[in-house]
């Protein structure tokens, strides 16, 4: 028997029963349960985690599982940059069975999100917390922000003459809304998503997208929090599942060359009272003067986003002229070339698109950045500049906006100068952040590329 059971049917809240109780309910609504994973974003917006046998349930309700906090500031060539300054310390991570889920893809494993805790006065990095603590911020101020998530990857399969040892799995052209075997050889990527579905993340279609063996699965809109608990863990199961098949999954920005690059594309909108605050019926374009100023926002700080929302070295290879990705800070009505647009349904779906982001971006400092500098638009009632139609790449220079960071580098300059972002994210996290991608900038500044032996070797 298979354990597949919906979000929704969650063991009693933590607070209102002791673990033993909890244990046993969850042993008793799910006999086949074997394992509980209990996983959590690191700063690279990884899944870090431990699996709990079904016999252990009671000990990791009960006290948690401890972690070595240096793993927030372990870059991924496994190297602890921060930590040791502190004496690695652990932090506590406390299993939310409210977000408990089932994996169809795993017989008998159940998963659930974690709450961190600090074990001392260590400062705690924990993105799920920021984005939680920004989120409560927008409802003081009496909205509720909605999002809804759009990310891309590519599956791969292995080839030892492939770049980095990889090949597309289907390398056809033209294969963009294509769906059936033909661009999912085996059904591997809807098997997928109906996995997905299954498993309660609120997937709503498939398709491959524009680049060859580049798919894009669709998520419905959420509050912001449950919105980004389902990119990551949308993120983490695809790229389990693809690997139970042989191949990988991967959401970085540009993996090739020949190739155009993945997004994780964020729509943004606030409820106020019910009602979507972003719309208006009696303005000119059906948009209310608190889009205008959210928007306002989010290009006032646009290239402080960037580095949180590009976060790799590669991210900025995706970020061309004509690429379907932004280069400049700039807005505009159904134009797929600006940083922000805004789709055409208006009434309940009125929303902004921010285009900017990164597969390989963490859904939940992107989305908390996101909405923090937002939401200072909103206080401060900001003014965007007029709106950029047709050609963003090559408007007026008067309307192109300020170009977006070319490189990992100048965003993370950026990042360090916006106090806004700081003080809403928290020190700890920015701080780490900042060390973490520095260094990984330096171990890339000191590395031979291929491209440099290609261009220079046999010439100089």
């Amino acid at each position: 028997m298979s354990v597949h059971p919906h979000p929704a049917m969650t063991a009693p809240d933590p607070e209102a029963a002791p673990a033993h109780l909890r244990a046993e309910e969850l042993r008793r609504t799910w006999p086949a349960l074997t394992s509980l994973r209990v996983l959590y974003p690191d700063l690279h917006g990884i899944a870090r985690g431990k699996d709990v046998p079904v016999q252990a349930l009671e000990r990791a309700l009960a006290s948690g599982l401890c972690f070595c906090h240096a793993v927030m500031g372990t870059d991924l060539a496994h190297t602890p940059v921060l930590g040791a300054e502190a004496g690695y310390p652990d932090m506590i991570a406390r299993p939310d069975l409210g977000t408990l889920m089932g994996l169809p893809w795993e017989p008998g494993v159940a998963s659930c999100l974690a709450d961190l805790e600090s074990t001392g006065e260590q400062p705690l990095c924990d993105p799920r917390g920021a984005l939680r603590r920004v989120a409560a911020d927008l409802q003081r101020r009496g909205f509720t922000a909605i999002v809804g998530p759009e990310l891309e990857f590519f599956l791969l399969r292995p080839d030892p003459a492939g770049p980095g040892g990889w090949s597309r799995s289907v390398d056809h052209l033209s294969m963009v809304y294509t769906v059936g075997p033909q661009a999912d050889p085996g059904g591997i990527v809807r098997q997928m998503t109906e996995q997905l579905a299954q498993a309660g993340l609120a997937v709503l279609a498939v398709n491959h997208e524009f680049m060859n063996s580049q798919y894009e699965i669709n998520l419905g809109h959420a509050g912001a929090l449950e919105a980004a608990d389902r990119a990551f863990r949308l993120k983490t199961s695809v790229k389990d599942i693809a690997a139970q098949h042989g191949l990988a999954a991967t959401f970085i920005g540009k993996p090739f060359n020949d190739q155009g690059g993945s997004g994780m594309h964020l729509h943004v909108s606030l409820d106020r009272n019910g009602e979507n605050a972003f719309h208006d019926p009696a303005a000119p374009d059906g948009v209310s003067a608190e889009l205008a100023a959210f928007c306002a926002g989010i290009l006032a700080h646009a290239p402080a986003l960037t580095a949180l929302l590009n976060p790799t070295v590669n991210a900025y290879r995706r970020m061309q002229p004509d690429s379907l990705a932004p280069t400049h800070a700039n807005w505009g009505f159904d134009n797929r070339a600006t940083m922000i647009r805004i789709p055409p349904e208006r009434g309940h779906g009125t929303r902004l698109e921010v285009r900017s982001g990164d597969g390989a971006a963490s859904p939940y400092l992107g989305i908390a950045a996101l909405l923090a500098a937002g939401a200072d638009g909103l206080a401060g009632n900001l003014t965007p500049p007029p709106p950029v139609a047709g050609d963003a790449y090559r408007a007026d220079p008067e309307r192109i906006g300020t170009p977006l960071p070319r490189t990992l580098e100048q965003a993370l300059d950026a990042l360090e100068a916006d106090t806004v972002l700081r003080a809403s994210l928290g020190d700890p996290i920015v701080d780490t952040f900042l060390t973490l991608k520095r260094t990984e900038c330096e171990r890339h500044r000191a590395w031979v590329s291929e491209w440099e032996l290609h261009e220079y070797a046999h010439h100089l």
